[in-house]
């Protein structure tokens, strides 16, 4: 217990080194806000990436493999499928413009007026972005770490609001590279397979289920078609999402890096939602469906190596909250 805390422990301050780090690079305005326009394809990969995948793709997507089965993929998907649609088409023009903001390109296209209106209702959905994600991020290490919620809070908050303050873009893209790595190797190298391990393997978990969690549309058409309109057209126009392609070091980088991280989104999608499918079989008495990631690590991880585990549900969180 006390390893995997610690864990926790390193990977919270490695992220307030990344910080200083990134204040050290950051140099001018350009490198704080963009990085430098200077990302190359596996930075960029990361960074985008790691961008979506936060809290409600990781946790969210797990829970909803819980309750639909494999189905519970399309909120990844329509997230890959929005930064694949952003980076091949629309990327080559933005980076063009050389801006940093959305709200730029209404002042080139109508006036500056337009720019100070837009800037108001960006601010608006930043801070209730903020508030939901430190919320989120509170109520995952209270139930990984049995702290009281306001501390859990005041942690997982304070951590991001520092590390992305001082460095700016560069701590924010070497702080998502980790992220992503942690997620990658947590998620997909380790849970994965231990959690289709636990059910008996593939042929058990079709077995114990019922054949519906296995239909790719389950979740049904009006959720699919929800997702669709938020979060495929949300990633088109979010603030967080654009900023990473105004990093990227040429159009190439964004066109084809971004493709990947799409696909990649895609898989970490279906990942996660046959993560859910065997919680659904080994906690099938889970009372909190919504608990379904944080409670099947304790339940099925041995000790000793649940502390990635830990670290990339802590992880899922705090990428959303310093998007």
């Amino acid at each position: 217990m006390f390893v995997d805390i610690g864990v926790v422990v390193a990977y919270l301050a490695a992220m307030l080194l990344l910080g200083w780090y990134g204040m050290r690079r950051a140099r001018t305005h350009e490198d704080f806000l963009v990085a430098g326009r200077n990302l190359g394809p596996a930075f960029y990969m990361g960074t985008m990436a790691a961008t979506v995948l936060g809290g409600a793709s990781t946790v969210g997507t797990v829970r909803l493999g819980y309750v639909h089965g494999i189905s519970g993929f399309w909120l990844c998907a329509m997230l890959g499928l929005g930064i694949i649609v952003l980076n091949v088409f629309l990327a080559r023009p933005l980076l063009k413009l050389r801006i940093f903001t959305v709200t730029q390109i209404l002042e080139f296209r109508y006036s500056a007026r337009t720019r100070h209106v837009s800037a108001l209702v960006m601010m608006a959905y930043a801070l209730m972005l903020a508030a939901t994600s430190v919320i989120a991020t509170g109520t995952v290490m209270q139930v990984l770490f049995d702290m009281p919620f306001w501390l859990a809070i005041l942690v997982g908050g304070g951590v991001v609001v520092v590390y992305s303050a001082v460095g700016g873009m560069w701590s924010l893209t070497l702080t998502d590279i980790v992220q992503f790595l942690i997620k990658t190797v947590g998620l997909m190298a380790v849970l994965l397979p231990i959690c289709l391990s636990r059910v008996g393997g593939w042929d058990q978990l079709v077995a114990k289920l019922p054949a519906a969690s296995f239909a790719p549309t389950a979740i049904g058409w009006p959720t699919i078609v929800t997702y669709f309109l938020i979060y495929f057209f949300g990633i088109l126009i979010g603030q967080d999402i654009w900023q990473r392609v105004f990093t990227a070091r040429s159009e190439r980088v964004a066109r084809l890096a971004g493709a990947a991280a799409g696909v990649y989104c895609i898989v970490y999608g279906l990942g996660g939602a046959l993560i859910g499918s065997d919680a659904r079989v080994l906690l099938a008495d889970l009372v909190k469906v919504q608990n379904a990631f944080p409670a099947i690590v304790p339940a099925e991880v041995p000790p000793g190596i649940r502390g990635p585990e830990r670290a990339a549900a802590v992880g899922g969180r705090l990428s959303t909250a310093r998007g």
